[in-house]
């Protein structure tokens, strides 16, 4: 009997039951990040849908006071009549409040295209394989993505350089930059800045993510890529967010760097191959 039809050793067993449960860890965070951007997202949307069902309701008056008045042009006795109505209808306000709530319901409409336009860019979850993207792109739509998330914690700041396109799976990229922003603004006490910088340098192109917030200590800074670890209370987070970024990165080819320091914020700076080298090597 040859070797090859030999059981598994227990190390190799032991292997593929470490890796199986990390793949399951990683999936569960990947869950967790999706219910959280879920509810982020109803929450988006659930505002300019209730703006526009209130104007909705006030259209329904404005059109009743309308067809009062054009149903007296067939009943009225004189022209005194039917300017009595437009009187008592308050034309003139109804006329230019009409124009506000039409323009005001087609702008709540068109940011639940938006949102809704920005999770299925974000998403991409079909693609699994590497195709050149534009990371600003990406970047704007996980900025709409996770806009509940930031908009009370700080002031967004873009940097952007001029990139090219960098061969990835951007739906994994987004992901890492949905992770550092959500990070940034926890990090952040009150309301503060988060700036956003990408430049080109030689054959790879740099993303960093910084903010304003408390910054890591010294002694935590070289564990925060360990899967578990997390600063965060108990409850707020899994620990698995930077480890899940950091293998995304590494998987491109890629770096992962932070400069931190207390009360002086953090940087997160994710450096990407433009030419991913599996590819450059087919």
């Amino acid at each position: 009997m040859s070797n090859a039809s030999a059981p598994q050793s227990e190390q190799e067993l032991l292997n593929a039951r470490l890796e199986q449960a990390n793949q399951q860890l990683l999936q569960s965070e990947k869950l967790a990040a999706i219910g959280q951007l879920a509810a982020g997202v109803a929450h988006e949307i659930n505002n300019p849908v209730g703006y526009v069902y209130s104007n909705l309701q006030t259209l329904d008056n404005y059109l009743n006071d309308l067809f009062r008045l054009t149903e007296a042009v067939d009943n009225a006795r004189c022209i005194e009549d039917l300017r009595q109505i437009k009187q008592n209808i308050d034309y003139d306000f109804l006329k230019d409040d009409l124009r506000d709530l039409l323009a005001e319901s087609r702008e709540g409409i068109e940011r639940v295209k938006t949102i809704i336009a920005a999770m299925k860019d974000f998403s991409h979850i079909e693609e699994e394989e590497f195709k050149p993207a534009d990371l600003h792109r990406g970047i704007e739509t996980t900025l709409n993505v996770v806009n509940n998330e930031l908009k009370y914690k700080a002031e967004v700041v873009r940097e952007f350089g001029d990139l090219p396109e960098v061969e990835c799976i951007i739906s994994q990229i987004n992901q890492v930059i949905m992770n550092l922003l959500v990070n940034a603004a926890h990090a952040i006490e009150t309301f503060g800045r988060i700036t956003i910088r990408t430049r080109q340098k030689g054959s790879t192109v740099v993303v960093e993510v910084q903010d304003t917030g408390r910054g890591i200590s010294p002694e935590h800074r070289h564990r925060i890529f360990e899967p578990f670890f997390t600063t965060k209370p108990v409850g707020k987070g899994t620990g698995l967010g930077l480890s899940l970024s950091f293998n995304i990165i590494e998987k491109h080819q890629g770096t992962l760097d932070v400069e931190s320091a207390p009360g002086e914020g953090t940087c997160f700076r994710i450096t990407l191959p433009i030419v991913h080298p599996d590819t450059d090597n087919e």
